[in-house]
This record gives C-alpha cells, sequence and structure tokens, in this order.
C-alpha cells in the first residue's frame, strides 16, 4: 500500500477537493518530499504539504527539537524515510512529525534521529 497515496487521498477529501488522479498526482507532486511509490516510510513533506496540513486541514503536530549539532547526512535521511511512518517536516531546528507515540519515541533518544536510526535498525535485525 502507498501511503502517501492514501494521505493525499485523506487530505483531498478533508479539504473537500475532488479526489481525482490528476489532483492526486498533483498535490502528490506538491506536498511530499519523495514521489517514489513505497510500501513503508517515504512521508517526509514539502515546505508547502506541511504549511497545508498544519494552516489549512489543522492536524496536530509535534514539535522534537534535535541536537544542534547533528549532520543530516545521507544515512540520517534514510532513518528517517525508513522509520518515521507518519508524515513529517524537517525543520531548521526540529523534526514535525503528526504522531504522537513517534514524537515521544523521538523524545526518548534526545531528538538524536541518527541514535533512533541505528536503535531501530539493531532491533530490527534482532528480530530477523
Amino acid at each position: 500500500m502507498n501511503w502517501k497515496e492514501v494521505y493525499t487521498k485523506i487530505f483531498l477529501k478533508q479539504s473537500e477537493k475532488a479526489i481525482s488522479e490528476a489532483n492526486i498526482k498533483e498535490y502528490m507532486a506538491t506536498w511530499w518530499q519523495n514521489t517514489r511509490s513505497k510500501d513503508v516510510g517515504g512521508l517526509r513533506l514539502t515546505d508547502e504539504g506541511y504549511r497545508y496540513i498544519s494552516e489549512d486541514l489543522q492536524i496536530t503536530t509535534y514539535e522534537v527539537p534535535y541536537p544542534s549539532d547533528l549532520e543530516f547526512t545521507t544515512q540520517v535521511l534514510l532513518f528517517l524515510d525508513r522509520y518515521i511512518d507518519c508524515p513529517y517536516y524537517i525543520g531548521k531546528r526540529n523534526l514535525i512529525v503528526t504522531n504522537e507515540k513517534k514524537a515521544l519515541e523521538l523524545h526518548l533518544f534526545s531528538g538524536d534521529i541518527r541514535k533512533y536510526g541505528i536503535n531501530k535498525a539493531l532491533k530490527r535485525q534482532k528480530s530477523e
């Protein structure tokens, strides 16, 4: 299941816009950072996507400050892409998520996304 498409349809429905193929294609490109189809992850919002869900739809969001020395390396972005299973936005000083449980998990790691991703990867490896 492509969660970006599901969320896009829900957002369109909530704003009373037509759920047509043309609208889905247009808004997926506008709201999502990565438009590739993925079954898991890939729910990073663009600036416009974040603005839309926070201002127009008024969806509750949770801010998780990350360490000021955190480098957004490719690995960190991949961890976010893989392990954040709700729409999220990378702000200048914080990560903004739409899921309260995910916000709490990230707060437990003091917003250190790198440590969070490594922990999730190790946990997944142990379960396999």
